[in-house]
């Protein structure tokens, strides 16, 4: 015998508007994080006062996204800078910016930020940097990467946080001299506690993702640069010197090799990464091409117009003689591809720092 079908459960509908709603209700399903990108997600970003923070935090606001920034705005480096990052940030017409300042290792202050909260996704950018200061300071340099990041991997799952993008760093390859760096490659034998830091915060953040499900995405940048960069890292403190005629410490004899990557491509793959959730990944994010520190002395002399005074220095310990990055695993799971020379950076970032003179009345930071 042939049964009659059920009732249609809705008889005021007809069967096919019925099916349209459900084939649309599964295609909203599916595409989740386009909803968020609509409505607009609420990003809890550490280090937003920093360099690569502050500039995620402003594409953030800029297409609407609600913001809640964790900073302690300490003093490793000049604090007016940050101040500037600050109040840039907070002239963003659009979205919504909330500031706290917090040390990421007070745990009782970053838990009572996730009970005023609720998130969509945490953008963990705070870090000690600097390898030179990791050699001198190791326990601090611990405390404020490994114990600051396990801290917001427990809250994140304690509060079903379904995303978390982190810092990590180029530096966690070593003394690799199989160019380019591939994620797979085994990362065993760092050669800094910086270094080792990153690592270890990678590997807490697989230990989340294995016992909780949580998603995470580890992003190894490679020698970032740009306007409002670190005072300590080369591209800045090589034109800070040649704009002042002060000498600048050359250390080796310049042919160490590094993948540098302008600031804007940079935040390009971490707004990739936080759109775009993944189970765990740890992603290279460089520049697209290699460049000697010689070649970026001379690049930085032509868009200065001046040459470099050299100070002819030994290597130094944790430096590594070469960065390289594969990005065959950005380009297929962020759609990463990097647009901006170091040419063409270095000269933005050289308007940039003769406009930020100008504003603070011929600052130095004395690096």
């Amino acid at each position: 015998k042939i049964r009659a079908a059920p009732p249609f459960p809705f008889p005021g509908i007809q069967r096919s508007w019925w099916v349209c709603l459900l084939l649309l209700l599964l295609l909203l399903l599916h595409h989740q994080r386009h909803l968020w990108l609509c409505v607009g997600m609420k990003v809890l970003l550490t280090g937003g006062a920093g360099f690569v923070g502050g500039h995620t935090c402003e594409v953030l606001l800029k297409r609407g996204d609600e913001v809640v920034l964790l900073d302690n705005v300490n003093d490793y480096y000049d604090q007016r800078l940050k101040e500037h990052t600050l109040d840039i940030l907070r002239s963003v017409p659009t979205g919504k910016l909330t500031e706290y300042l917090i040390d990421l290792r007070d745990l009782d202050a970053v838990t009572k930020v996730f009970e005023e909260h609720k998130f969509d996704v945490i953008c963990h950018l705070a870090a000690q940097a600097g390898v030179r200061h990791s050699i001198q300071h190791a326990i601090s340099n611990v405390q404020t990467n490994i114990l600051a990041t396990v801290h917001l991997l427990e809250l994140s799952r304690k509060h079903n946080v379904p995303n978390f993008v982190m810092a990590s760093s180029s530096s966690v390859y070593g003394k690799s001299s199989t160019p380019p760096f591939s994620e797979d490659q085994l990362c065993n034998k760092p050669i800094s506690p910086y270094a080792a830091t990153k690592r270890s915060c990678e590997l807490f953040a697989h230990t989340y993702h294995h016992l909780y499900n949580q998603n995470v995405t580890c992003l190894r940048f490679f020698t970032v640069y740009g306007p409002r960069g670190r005072p300590d890292m080369a591209a800045y403190k090589f034109i800070d010197r040649i704009y002042h005629d002060r000498a600048i410490d050359k250390y080796g004899d310049g042919s160490a090799i590094r993948e540098f990557t302008y600031i804007s491509d940079i935040v390009d793959g971490v707004i990739a990464a936080i759109d775009n959730p993944r189970p765990y990944e740890i992603v290279n994010l460089g520049g697209g091409a290699t460049h000697t520190l010689n070649e970026l002395i001379s690049t930085i002399e032509k868009h200065c117009g001046k040459k470099a005074l050299i100070n002819q220095m030994p290597d130094q310990p944790g430096d590594v003689p070469l960065t390289s990055a594969d990005q065959k695993r950005a380009q297929a799971i962020l759609n990463f591809h990097p647009k901006v020379s170091l040419d063409d950076g270095i000269r933005q970032t050289v308007h940039w720092y003769l406009m930020y003179q100008k504003l603070n009345k011929g600052l130095t930071n004395g690096v």
